[in-house]
Protein backbone atom coordinates (compact mmCIF):
# COMPACT_ATOMS: atom_id res chain seq x y z
CA UNK A 1 0.00 0.00 0.00
CA UNK A 2 3.00 2.11 0.07
CA UNK A 3 2.76 2.91 -3.33
CA UNK A 4 -0.45 3.85 -3.27
CA UNK A 5 0.20 6.07 -0.32
CA UNK A 6 1.91 8.70 -2.89
CA UNK A 7 -1.07 8.92 -4.62
CA UNK A 8 -3.34 9.39 -1.99
CA UNK A 9 -0.54 12.30 -0.04
CA UNK A 10 -1.56 15.21 -2.33
CA UNK A 11 -5.49 14.75 -2.01
CA UNK A 12 -4.80 14.97 2.05
CA UNK A 13 -6.95 18.16 2.88
CA UNK A 14 -9.84 17.38 0.64
CA UNK A 15 -10.13 13.74 2.26
CA UNK A 16 -10.29 15.79 5.46
CA UNK A 17 -12.58 18.22 4.35
CA UNK A 18 -14.68 15.55 3.42
CA UNK A 19 -14.29 13.44 6.57
CA UNK A 20 -14.93 16.68 8.37
CA UNK A 21 -18.09 16.76 6.29
CA UNK A 22 -19.32 13.13 7.22
CA UNK A 23 -18.45 13.61 10.66
CA UNK A 24 -21.21 16.32 11.31
CA UNK A 25 -23.75 14.34 9.11
CA UNK A 26 -23.33 11.18 11.44
CA UNK A 27 -23.15 13.26 14.82
CA UNK A 28 -26.76 14.35 13.12
CA UNK A 29 -27.49 10.79 12.81
CA UNK A 30 -26.71 9.90 16.10
CA UNK A 31 -28.58 12.82 17.85
CA UNK A 32 -32.01 11.46 16.48
CA UNK A 33 -32.21 8.47 19.05
CA UNK A 34 -31.69 10.96 21.95
CA UNK A 35 -34.30 13.09 21.14
CA UNK A 36 -36.80 10.44 20.59
CA UNK A 37 -35.92 9.40 24.05
CA UNK A 38 -36.83 13.04 25.48
CA UNK A 39 -39.53 13.03 23.86
CA UNK A 40 -40.94 9.61 24.76
CA UNK A 41 -39.31 10.33 28.42
CA UNK A 42 -40.09 13.84 29.54
CA UNK A 43 -42.22 16.02 27.04
CA UNK A 44 -45.02 13.24 26.73
CA UNK A 45 -45.93 12.72 30.03
CA UNK A 46 -45.84 16.03 30.38
CA UNK A 47 -48.10 16.76 27.76
CA UNK A 48 -46.02 19.66 26.35
CA UNK A 49 -47.45 19.86 22.82
CA UNK A 50 -45.43 22.70 21.68
CA UNK A 51 -42.08 21.32 23.25
CA UNK A 52 -43.04 17.94 21.27
CA UNK A 53 -43.18 19.59 18.31
CA UNK A 54 -40.10 21.96 19.05
CA UNK A 55 -37.84 18.53 19.36
CA UNK A 56 -40.01 16.89 16.51
CA UNK A 57 -38.87 19.53 14.14
CA UNK A 58 -35.00 19.42 15.57
CA UNK A 59 -35.08 15.82 14.37
CA UNK A 60 -36.32 16.80 11.15
CA UNK A 61 -33.44 19.02 10.63
CA UNK A 62 -31.03 16.73 12.17
CA UNK A 63 -32.41 14.02 9.13
CA UNK A 64 -31.77 16.72 6.62
CA UNK A 65 -28.45 17.83 7.61
CA UNK A 66 -27.49 14.21 7.84
CA UNK A 67 -28.73 13.42 4.56
CA UNK A 68 -27.29 16.58 3.15
CA UNK A 69 -23.40 16.04 4.53
CA UNK A 70 -23.71 12.59 3.73
CA UNK A 71 -24.65 13.21 0.10
CA UNK A 72 -21.85 15.87 -0.15
CA UNK A 73 -19.19 13.66 1.49
CA UNK A 74 -19.89 10.78 -1.08
CA UNK A 75 -19.53 13.01 -3.91
CA UNK A 76 -16.55 14.28 -2.49
CA UNK A 77 -14.97 10.94 -1.82
CA UNK A 78 -16.21 9.47 -5.17
CA UNK A 79 -14.32 12.24 -7.18
CA UNK A 80 -11.29 12.25 -4.92
CA UNK A 81 -10.99 8.27 -6.04
CA UNK A 82 -11.87 9.14 -9.58
CA UNK A 83 -8.43 11.34 -9.92
CA UNK A 84 -5.99 9.24 -7.55
CA UNK A 85 -7.14 6.22 -9.89
CA UNK A 86 -7.16 8.20 -13.23
CA UNK A 87 -3.44 9.29 -11.89
CA UNK A 88 -2.52 5.43 -10.76
CA UNK A 89 -3.83 4.18 -13.78
CA UNK A 90 -1.96 6.32 -16.26
CA UNK A 91 1.71 6.78 -14.07
CA UNK A 92 1.45 2.26 -14.67
CA UNK A 93 0.60 2.47 -17.80
CA UNK A 94 3.32 4.86 -18.74
CA UNK A 95 5.79 2.57 -15.98
CA UNK A 96 5.01 -0.33 -18.20
CA UNK A 97 5.97 1.19 -21.31
CA UNK A 98 9.28 1.77 -20.39
CA UNK A 99 10.23 -1.17 -18.62
CA UNK A 100 13.29 -2.96 -19.64
CA UNK A 101 11.68 -6.36 -21.91
CA UNK A 102 13.09 -9.15 -19.17
CA UNK A 103 10.93 -7.45 -16.51
CA UNK A 104 8.10 -7.29 -18.78
CA UNK A 105 8.60 -11.17 -19.80
CA UNK A 106 8.66 -11.98 -15.85
CA UNK A 107 5.09 -10.47 -15.11
CA UNK A 108 3.57 -11.44 -18.80
CA UNK A 109 1.19 -9.17 -20.50
CA UNK A 110 -2.09 -10.51 -20.23
CA UNK A 111 -0.91 -9.90 -15.91
CA UNK A 112 0.32 -6.14 -17.02
CA UNK A 113 -3.09 -6.07 -18.65
CA UNK A 114 -4.75 -7.31 -15.51
CA UNK A 115 -3.25 -5.10 -13.06
CA UNK A 116 -3.92 -1.87 -15.43
CA UNK A 117 -7.76 -2.88 -15.49
CA UNK A 118 -8.75 -5.01 -12.50
CA UNK A 119 -6.25 -4.26 -9.92
CA UNK A 120 -6.52 -0.57 -10.35
CA UNK A 121 -10.51 -0.68 -9.79
CA UNK A 122 -10.04 -2.86 -6.81
CA UNK A 123 -7.76 0.09 -5.52
CA UNK A 124 -10.39 2.63 -6.63
CA UNK A 125 -13.05 1.25 -4.82
CA UNK A 126 -10.94 0.37 -1.86
CA UNK A 127 -9.87 4.39 -1.97
CA UNK A 128 -13.69 5.40 -2.21
CA UNK A 129 -15.47 3.01 -0.11
CA UNK A 130 -12.76 3.76 3.04
CA UNK A 131 -13.91 7.09 2.57
CA UNK A 132 -17.33 6.65 2.56
CA UNK A 133 -18.03 3.85 4.64
CA UNK A 134 -14.27 4.18 6.39
CA UNK A 135 -15.00 7.27 8.47
CA UNK A 136 -19.28 7.16 8.93
CA UNK A 137 -18.92 3.01 10.12
CA UNK A 138 -16.82 3.23 12.95
CA UNK A 139 -18.44 6.33 14.56
CA UNK A 140 -21.63 5.43 13.92
CA UNK A 141 -20.38 2.51 16.13
CA UNK A 142 -18.10 4.31 18.74
CA UNK A 143 -20.71 7.05 18.99
CA UNK A 144 -23.58 4.48 19.37
CA UNK A 145 -21.93 2.58 22.16
CA UNK A 146 -20.86 6.29 24.03
CA UNK A 147 -24.69 7.19 24.07
CA UNK A 148 -25.90 3.60 24.80
CA UNK A 149 -23.44 4.28 27.73
CA UNK A 150 -25.04 7.43 28.60
CA UNK A 151 -28.83 5.85 28.62
CA UNK A 152 -28.54 2.75 30.18
CA UNK A 153 -24.71 1.90 30.94
CA UNK A 154 -25.69 -2.04 32.42
CA UNK A 155 -27.71 -2.88 29.23
CA UNK A 156 -24.02 -0.89 27.41
CA UNK A 157 -22.43 -3.38 29.34
CA UNK A 158 -23.00 -6.32 26.82
CA UNK A 159 -21.97 -4.69 23.63
CA UNK A 160 -18.30 -4.56 25.71
CA UNK A 161 -18.25 -8.18 25.66
CA UNK A 162 -19.86 -8.19 21.70
CA UNK A 163 -17.24 -5.85 20.12
CA UNK A 164 -13.77 -7.95 20.79
CA UNK A 165 -15.33 -10.88 19.59
CA UNK A 166 -16.58 -8.80 16.39
CA UNK A 167 -12.93 -7.49 16.27
CA UNK A 168 -11.34 -10.96 16.37
CA UNK A 169 -13.56 -12.51 13.78
CA UNK A 170 -12.68 -9.84 11.31
CA UNK A 171 -9.28 -9.81 11.88
CA UNK A 172 -8.93 -13.53 11.64
CA UNK A 173 -11.26 -13.82 8.61
CA UNK A 174 -8.94 -10.81 6.74
CA UNK A 175 -5.92 -12.43 7.37
CA UNK A 176 -6.98 -15.19 5.26
CA UNK A 177 -8.91 -13.87 2.62
CA UNK A 178 -5.93 -11.59 1.32
CA UNK A 179 -3.78 -14.44 -0.01
CA UNK A 180 -6.81 -15.82 -1.48
CA UNK A 181 -7.49 -12.70 -3.19
CA UNK A 182 -4.14 -12.59 -4.46
CA UNK A 183 -4.66 -16.08 -5.90
CA UNK A 184 -7.97 -14.98 -7.72
CA UNK A 185 -6.08 -12.33 -8.92
CA UNK A 186 -2.96 -14.87 -10.61
CA UNK A 187 -6.13 -16.77 -12.33
CA UNK A 188 -7.41 -14.00 -13.59
CA UNK A 189 -4.17 -13.07 -15.46
CA UNK A 190 -4.04 -16.28 -16.63
CA UNK A 191 -8.11 -15.96 -17.95
CA UNK A 192 -6.64 -13.08 -19.95
CA UNK A 193 -3.91 -14.70 -21.20
CA UNK A 194 -6.08 -17.10 -22.92
CA UNK A 195 -8.90 -14.23 -24.29
CA UNK A 196 -5.95 -12.51 -25.67
CA UNK A 197 -4.62 -15.44 -27.33
CA UNK A 198 -7.54 -16.68 -28.40
CA UNK A 199 -8.73 -13.35 -30.07
CA UNK A 200 -5.33 -12.88 -31.98
CA UNK A 201 -5.97 -16.13 -33.41
CA UNK A 202 -9.10 -16.20 -34.33
CA UNK A 203 -9.00 -16.80 -37.78
CA UNK A 204 -6.17 -19.88 -37.25
CA UNK A 205 -8.73 -21.41 -34.61
CA UNK A 206 -11.26 -21.48 -37.32
CA UNK A 207 -8.86 -22.77 -39.87
CA UNK A 208 -7.97 -25.16 -37.92
CA UNK A 209 -11.73 -26.12 -36.65
CA UNK A 210 -10.15 -25.95 -33.13
CA UNK A 211 -12.77 -23.51 -31.90
CA UNK A 212 -14.31 -26.39 -29.73
CA UNK A 213 -11.23 -26.81 -27.93
CA UNK A 214 -10.26 -23.23 -27.35
CA UNK A 215 -14.04 -23.35 -25.60
CA UNK A 216 -13.17 -26.51 -23.14
CA UNK A 217 -9.46 -24.74 -22.46
CA UNK A 218 -11.44 -21.27 -21.69
CA UNK A 219 -13.98 -23.40 -19.66
CA UNK A 220 -11.39 -25.23 -17.69
CA UNK A 221 -9.79 -21.31 -16.94
CA UNK A 222 -12.86 -20.20 -16.21
CA UNK A 223 -13.68 -22.70 -13.47
CA UNK A 224 -10.18 -21.93 -12.24
CA UNK A 225 -10.82 -18.31 -11.48
CA UNK A 226 -14.27 -19.22 -10.52
CA UNK A 227 -13.07 -22.03 -7.80
CA UNK A 228 -10.60 -19.22 -6.66
CA UNK A 229 -12.93 -16.73 -6.27
CA UNK A 230 -15.58 -19.09 -4.52
CA UNK A 231 -12.77 -19.64 -2.01
CA UNK A 232 -12.08 -16.47 -1.81
CA UNK A 233 -15.34 -14.84 -1.04
CA UNK A 234 -17.00 -18.29 0.77
CA UNK A 235 -13.93 -17.12 3.35
CA UNK A 236 -14.92 -13.42 3.80
CA UNK A 237 -18.50 -13.94 3.70
CA UNK A 238 -18.22 -16.15 6.77
CA UNK A 239 -17.71 -12.55 8.63
CA UNK A 240 -21.49 -11.64 8.16
CA UNK A 241 -23.24 -14.70 9.18
CA UNK A 242 -20.85 -14.62 12.31
CA UNK A 243 -21.22 -10.95 12.93
CA UNK A 244 -25.19 -11.16 12.77
CA UNK A 245 -25.32 -13.95 15.01
CA UNK A 246 -23.26 -11.94 17.68
CA UNK A 247 -25.26 -8.83 17.33
CA UNK A 248 -28.46 -10.35 17.05
CA UNK A 249 -28.35 -12.34 20.05
CA UNK A 250 -26.83 -9.05 21.99
CA UNK A 251 -30.37 -7.43 20.20
CA UNK A 252 -32.53 -10.13 21.84
CA UNK A 253 -30.50 -9.88 24.93
CA UNK A 254 -30.75 -6.48 25.29
CA UNK A 255 -34.63 -6.72 24.32
CA UNK A 256 -34.77 -9.18 27.23
CA UNK A 257 -33.45 -7.08 29.88
CA UNK A 258 -34.52 -4.21 28.73
CA UNK A 259 -37.96 -5.25 29.40
CA UNK A 260 -37.27 -6.37 32.69
CA UNK A 261 -35.92 -3.12 33.55
CA UNK A 262 -39.44 -1.28 32.65
CA UNK A 263 -41.03 -3.73 33.78
CA UNK A 264 -39.30 -3.32 37.29
CA UNK A 265 -39.19 -0.16 36.88
CA UNK A 266 -35.61 0.60 36.33
CA UNK A 267 -35.87 2.26 33.36
CA UNK A 268 -37.98 4.29 31.11
CA UNK A 269 -39.61 3.04 27.71
CA UNK A 270 -37.80 6.30 25.77
CA UNK A 271 -34.56 5.18 26.67
CA UNK A 272 -35.09 1.72 25.87
CA UNK A 273 -36.38 2.58 22.33
CA UNK A 274 -33.62 4.60 21.81
CA UNK A 275 -31.15 2.37 22.98
CA UNK A 276 -32.62 -0.39 20.58
CA UNK A 277 -31.97 2.87 17.94
CA UNK A 278 -28.30 2.73 18.94
CA UNK A 279 -27.65 -1.02 18.90
CA UNK A 280 -29.49 -0.98 15.47
CA UNK A 281 -27.14 1.47 14.23
CA UNK A 282 -24.25 0.01 15.76
CA UNK A 283 -25.08 -3.43 14.00
CA UNK A 284 -25.20 -1.83 10.87
CA UNK A 285 -21.73 0.22 11.31
CA UNK A 286 -20.65 -3.04 12.02
CA UNK A 287 -21.60 -5.08 8.96
CA UNK A 288 -20.45 -1.97 7.46
CA UNK A 289 -17.20 -2.00 8.22
CA UNK A 290 -17.17 -5.68 7.89
CA UNK A 291 -17.68 -4.60 3.89
CA UNK A 292 -14.51 -1.97 4.34
CA UNK A 293 -12.32 -5.12 5.34
CA UNK A 294 -13.51 -7.48 2.52
CA UNK A 295 -12.58 -4.25 0.42
CA UNK A 296 -9.52 -3.78 2.10
CA UNK A 297 -8.91 -7.98 1.08
CA UNK A 298 -9.20 -7.16 -2.36
CA UNK A 299 -7.24 -3.61 -2.46
CA UNK A 300 -4.44 -4.38 -0.52
CA UNK A 301 -3.97 -7.56 -2.54
CA UNK A 302 -4.40 -5.58 -5.94
CA UNK A 303 -2.16 -2.62 -4.31
CA UNK A 304 0.90 -5.27 -3.70
CA UNK A 305 0.60 -6.48 -7.21
CA UNK A 306 0.55 -3.15 -8.89
CA UNK A 307 3.49 -1.81 -6.39
CA UNK A 308 5.16 -4.86 -7.69
CA UNK A 309 5.01 -3.38 -10.87
CA UNK A 310 5.78 0.46 -10.12
CA UNK A 311 8.87 -0.51 -7.80
CA UNK A 312 10.51 -2.22 -10.97
CA UNK A 313 13.19 -0.29 -12.16
CA UNK A 314 12.18 1.79 -15.39
CA UNK A 315 14.70 1.42 -18.49
CA UNK A 316 18.06 -0.43 -18.17
CA UNK A 317 20.66 1.44 -16.69
CA UNK A 318 22.86 3.35 -18.21
CA UNK A 319 26.29 2.02 -17.97
CA UNK A 320 29.52 4.44 -18.44
CA UNK A 321 30.84 5.87 -21.05
CA UNK A 322 32.85 2.94 -23.17
CA UNK A 323 33.75 4.14 -26.71
CA UNK A 324 36.56 2.93 -29.08
CA UNK A 325 37.75 4.24 -32.47
CA UNK A 326 37.96 2.96 -36.04
CA UNK A 327 35.37 0.64 -35.34
CA UNK A 328 33.13 -0.62 -37.49
CA UNK A 329 29.51 1.00 -38.06
CA UNK A 330 28.05 -2.57 -36.18
CA UNK A 331 29.86 -4.74 -34.21
CA UNK A 332 29.03 -7.84 -32.28
CA UNK A 333 32.18 -9.28 -30.25
CA UNK A 334 31.68 -12.49 -28.45
CA UNK A 335 28.23 -11.77 -27.79
CA UNK A 336 26.40 -14.41 -25.20
CA UNK A 337 22.83 -14.11 -24.14
CA UNK A 338 20.12 -16.34 -22.43
CA UNK A 339 16.41 -15.33 -21.50
CA UNK A 340 15.81 -17.43 -18.45
CA UNK A 341 19.96 -17.49 -17.47
CA UNK A 342 19.90 -21.56 -17.59
CA UNK A 343 20.27 -21.70 -21.60
CA UNK A 344 22.01 -19.38 -24.00
CA UNK A 345 20.03 -18.60 -27.10
CA UNK A 346 22.79 -16.72 -28.20
CA UNK A 347 26.75 -18.08 -27.83
CA UNK A 348 30.09 -16.21 -29.08
CA UNK A 349 28.13 -14.25 -31.64
CA UNK A 350 30.84 -12.32 -33.48
CA UNK A 351 30.15 -10.13 -36.69
CA UNK A 352 31.09 -6.31 -38.09
CA UNK A 353 29.31 -4.27 -40.72
CA UNK A 354 29.76 -1.27 -42.18
CA UNK A 355 27.82 1.56 -42.39
CA UNK A 356 25.64 1.17 -45.61
CA UNK A 357 26.07 -2.02 -46.23
CA UNK A 358 22.85 -4.72 -45.70
CA UNK A 359 23.08 -7.88 -43.47
CA UNK A 360 20.63 -10.54 -43.74
CA UNK A 361 20.03 -13.24 -40.99
CA UNK A 362 18.70 -16.18 -41.69
CA UNK A 363 18.32 -20.17 -39.88
CA UNK A 364 15.81 -22.70 -38.64
CA UNK A 365 13.24 -21.64 -36.16
CA UNK A 366 14.19 -20.59 -32.64
CA UNK A 367 17.87 -20.27 -34.09
CA UNK A 368 18.16 -17.06 -32.42
CA UNK A 369 17.29 -14.44 -35.15
CA UNK A 370 14.81 -12.40 -33.38
CA UNK A 371 16.96 -12.34 -30.57
CA UNK A 372 20.12 -10.78 -32.00
CA UNK A 373 17.73 -8.05 -33.16
CA UNK A 374 16.64 -7.44 -29.59
CA UNK A 375 20.39 -7.37 -28.58
CA UNK A 376 21.23 -4.88 -31.34
CA UNK A 377 18.05 -2.38 -30.29
CA UNK A 378 19.16 -3.04 -26.30
CA UNK A 379 15.71 -4.34 -25.61
CA UNK A 380 17.71 -6.90 -23.74
CA UNK A 381 21.46 -6.63 -21.99
CA UNK A 382 23.79 -9.12 -23.57
CA UNK A 383 25.01 -11.45 -20.47
CA UNK A 384 28.54 -11.56 -22.19
CA UNK A 385 30.55 -10.20 -24.58
CA UNK A 386 29.79 -6.02 -26.07
CA UNK A 387 27.55 -4.54 -29.07
CA UNK A 388 28.96 -1.48 -30.39
CA UNK A 389 27.80 1.01 -32.88
CA UNK A 390 30.30 3.32 -34.37
CA UNK A 391 32.50 2.03 -31.44
CA UNK A 392 29.84 2.81 -29.00
CA UNK A 393 29.31 0.34 -26.18
CA UNK A 394 25.41 0.36 -26.32
CA UNK A 395 25.23 -0.15 -22.76
CA UNK A 396 26.57 3.63 -22.58
CA UNK A 397 24.14 4.86 -25.10
CA UNK A 398 20.70 6.30 -23.36
CA UNK A 399 17.68 4.07 -25.19
CA UNK A 400 15.74 6.64 -26.78
CA UNK A 401 18.93 8.09 -28.38
CA UNK A 402 19.69 4.29 -29.26
CA UNK A 403 16.60 3.56 -30.52
CA UNK A 404 15.95 7.14 -32.74
CA UNK A 405 18.86 5.59 -34.98
CA UNK A 406 16.59 2.83 -35.91
CA UNK A 407 13.18 2.19 -38.50
CA UNK A 408 12.45 -1.42 -37.23
CA UNK A 409 9.29 -3.64 -38.45
CA UNK A 410 9.12 -6.63 -36.27
CA UNK A 411 6.84 -10.07 -36.48
CA UNK A 412 3.17 -9.36 -36.15
CA UNK A 413 3.51 -5.27 -35.36
CA UNK A 414 -0.10 -3.40 -34.94
CA UNK A 415 -1.78 -1.10 -36.67
CA UNK A 416 -3.82 1.48 -35.47
CA UNK A 417 -7.53 2.02 -36.03
CA UNK A 418 -6.73 5.33 -37.15
CA UNK A 419 -6.06 7.44 -40.46
CA UNK A 420 -2.86 5.58 -42.56
CA UNK A 421 -1.42 8.95 -42.17
CA UNK A 422 -1.18 7.94 -38.59
CA UNK A 423 -0.35 4.37 -38.91
CA UNK A 424 2.71 5.63 -40.82
CA UNK A 425 3.65 8.59 -38.84
CA UNK A 426 2.96 6.62 -35.72
CA UNK A 427 2.24 9.79 -32.99
CA UNK A 428 5.47 11.24 -34.01
CA UNK A 429 3.83 14.25 -36.06
CA UNK A 430 6.28 13.49 -39.17
CA UNK A 431 5.57 16.05 -42.39
CA UNK A 432 3.45 14.69 -45.18
CA UNK A 433 6.03 15.20 -47.30
CA UNK A 434 7.86 12.26 -45.32
CA UNK A 435 5.31 9.76 -44.80
CA UNK A 436 4.42 10.02 -48.90
CA UNK A 437 7.93 9.53 -49.75
CA UNK A 438 8.09 6.81 -46.90
CA UNK A 439 5.04 5.42 -48.70
CA UNK A 440 6.36 5.43 -52.10
CA UNK A 441 9.60 3.46 -50.91
CA UNK A 442 7.78 0.93 -49.32
CA UNK A 443 5.77 0.35 -52.88
CA UNK A 444 2.06 1.33 -50.77
CA UNK A 445 2.22 4.88 -52.48
CA UNK A 446 -0.66 4.39 -55.74
CA UNK A 447 -2.68 2.17 -53.11
CA UNK A 448 -3.43 5.12 -51.18
CA UNK A 449 -3.54 7.44 -53.34
CA UNK A 450 -5.99 5.50 -55.41
CA UNK A 451 -8.55 5.18 -52.37
CA UNK A 452 -11.27 8.37 -51.98
CA UNK A 453 -10.20 9.66 -48.64
CA UNK A 454 -6.19 8.88 -49.80
CA UNK A 455 -3.75 9.47 -46.46
CA UNK A 456 -6.93 10.40 -44.51
CA UNK A 457 -8.50 6.78 -44.98
CA UNK A 458 -8.66 4.59 -41.60
CA UNK A 459 -8.25 1.14 -41.35
CA UNK A 460 -9.87 -0.86 -39.17
CA UNK A 461 -8.61 -2.51 -36.14
CA UNK A 462 -5.43 -4.16 -36.78
CA UNK A 463 -5.48 -3.11 -40.42
CA UNK A 464 -8.28 -5.85 -40.98
CA UNK A 465 -9.32 -4.16 -44.26
CA UNK A 466 -6.15 -4.61 -45.67
CA UNK A 467 -4.19 -7.58 -47.38
CA UNK A 468 -0.95 -9.16 -45.64
CA UNK A 469 1.41 -7.68 -48.35
CA UNK A 470 -0.65 -3.96 -47.79
CA UNK A 471 0.14 -4.50 -44.44
CA UNK A 472 3.85 -5.44 -44.37
CA UNK A 473 4.16 -2.42 -46.48
CA UNK A 474 2.41 0.05 -44.49
CA UNK A 475 4.58 -1.30 -41.38
CA UNK A 476 7.75 -0.63 -43.87
CA UNK A 477 6.51 3.08 -44.71
CA UNK A 478 6.31 3.27 -40.97
CA UNK A 479 9.95 2.08 -39.94
CA UNK A 480 11.58 4.29 -43.04
CA UNK A 481 9.20 7.51 -42.09
CA UNK A 482 11.63 9.05 -39.26
CA UNK A 483 14.67 8.43 -41.96
CA UNK A 484 17.05 6.13 -39.93
CA UNK A 485 20.17 5.06 -39.68
CA UNK A 486 19.39 1.70 -39.42
CA UNK A 487 16.50 -0.26 -40.85
CA UNK A 488 15.76 -3.47 -39.20
CA UNK A 489 13.29 -6.04 -41.13
CA UNK A 490 12.12 -8.88 -38.79
CA UNK A 491 10.52 -11.09 -41.35
CA UNK A 492 9.26 -8.19 -42.90
CA UNK A 493 8.90 -9.52 -46.64
CA UNK A 494 7.08 -12.38 -46.18
CA UNK A 495 4.02 -11.04 -47.63
CA UNK A 496 5.37 -9.32 -50.62
CA UNK A 497 5.87 -10.96 -54.00
CA UNK A 498 9.73 -11.30 -55.71
CA UNK A 499 8.86 -8.21 -58.00
CA UNK A 500 7.37 -6.15 -55.44
CA UNK A 501 10.19 -7.00 -53.03
CA UNK A 502 12.75 -6.30 -55.38
CA UNK A 503 11.18 -2.84 -56.23
CA UNK A 504 11.38 -2.04 -53.17
CA UNK A 505 14.66 -2.64 -51.77
CA UNK A 506 16.04 -1.00 -55.02
CA UNK A 507 13.81 2.09 -53.64
CA UNK A 508 15.41 2.21 -50.07
CA UNK A 509 18.82 2.19 -51.82
CA UNK A 510 17.31 4.92 -53.92
CA UNK A 511 15.68 6.85 -51.60
CA UNK A 512 17.29 6.56 -48.55
CA UNK A 513 21.32 6.26 -49.45
CA UNK A 514 23.19 5.19 -46.87
CA UNK A 515 20.85 3.37 -44.46
CA UNK A 516 22.59 0.23 -43.21
CA UNK A 517 19.85 -2.55 -43.55
CA UNK A 518 19.54 -5.93 -41.25
CA UNK A 519 16.97 -8.09 -42.68
CA UNK A 520 15.91 -11.22 -40.71
CA UNK A 521 14.31 -13.97 -43.47
CA UNK A 522 14.13 -17.30 -43.36
CA UNK A 523 13.94 -16.63 -47.66
CA UNK A 524 17.24 -17.09 -48.72
CA UNK A 525 16.20 -14.61 -52.20
CA UNK A 526 15.24 -12.39 -49.64
CA UNK A 527 18.61 -11.99 -48.34
CA UNK A 528 20.90 -13.48 -51.16
CA UNK A 529 22.00 -9.61 -52.29
CA UNK A 530 23.18 -8.87 -48.70
CA UNK A 531 26.86 -7.76 -47.98
CA UNK A 532 27.23 -10.42 -45.13
CA UNK A 533 24.77 -13.18 -44.55
CA UNK A 534 24.71 -14.81 -40.99
CA UNK A 535 23.11 -18.42 -40.59
CA UNK A 536 22.43 -19.11 -37.38
CA UNK A 537 21.77 -22.51 -35.53
CA UNK A 538 20.31 -23.20 -32.17
CA UNK A 539 21.57 -20.11 -31.10
CA UNK A 540 25.62 -20.59 -32.48
CA UNK A 541 26.99 -18.77 -35.75
CA UNK A 542 27.08 -21.57 -38.01
CA UNK A 543 29.24 -19.04 -40.86
CA UNK A 544 28.97 -15.42 -42.04
CA UNK A 545 29.73 -14.33 -45.34
CA UNK A 546 28.31 -12.97 -48.97
CA UNK A 547 25.80 -15.67 -50.73
CA UNK A 548 28.65 -16.79 -52.55
CA UNK A 549 31.33 -17.83 -50.33
CA UNK A 550 28.22 -19.47 -47.77
CA UNK A 551 27.85 -21.99 -50.82
CA UNK A 552 31.32 -22.32 -51.65
CA UNK A 553 31.54 -23.65 -48.02
CA UNK A 554 28.46 -23.72 -45.76
CA UNK A 555 27.09 -27.52 -46.50
CA UNK A 556 24.05 -26.29 -44.29
CA UNK A 557 23.65 -22.90 -46.27
CA UNK A 558 24.03 -25.26 -49.80
CA UNK A 559 21.25 -27.58 -47.98
CA UNK A 560 18.88 -24.51 -47.31
CA UNK A 561 19.32 -22.82 -50.82
CA UNK A 562 18.52 -26.51 -52.43
CA UNK A 563 15.54 -27.10 -50.67
CA UNK A 564 14.17 -23.71 -51.08
CA UNK A 565 15.59 -22.82 -54.88
CA UNK A 566 16.32 -26.17 -55.80
CA UNK A 567 20.36 -25.16 -55.50
CA UNK A 568 20.05 -22.45 -57.91
CA UNK A 569 22.89 -19.97 -56.85
CA UNK A 570 23.01 -16.08 -58.44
Amino acid sequence: MEAIGVYIKPYWLRIAAGLVIKFLGTIMDLIIPWLLAYIVDDLMPAENILAIFQAGGLMVLCSVIALTFNIKANRMAAGISREITQKLRYDLFEHILYLPARERDKFTSSSLISRLSTDTYHVHQLIEKSQRIGIRSPLLMLGGILFAFQLEPKLATILLLIVPLLALVILTITRRGIPLYTSTNEKIDQLVRAVRESAIGIRVIKALSKADREVDRFRTINEQVRDASTAAETTMALTAPAMTFLLNSGFLLVILLGAIAVNAGDTQPGKIMAFLSYFTIILNAVLSIRKIFVLWSKGSASAQRISQVMSTPREMPLGARDYIEHRPFISFENVFFSYNKKVDNLQGISFSLQKGQTLGITGPTGSGKTTLISLLMRFYDVDRGCIRIEGENLRGIHTNQLRRRFGAVFQNDILLADTIYENISFLRDLPIENVKKAARTAQIADYIESLPQGYDTRLDMRGANLSGGQKQRLLIARALAADPEILVLDDALSALDYRTDAALRRAIREEYGQITVVMVSQRISAIWDADLILLLEDGRLVDAGTHEKLMNRCESYRKMVQVQMGGIAQ
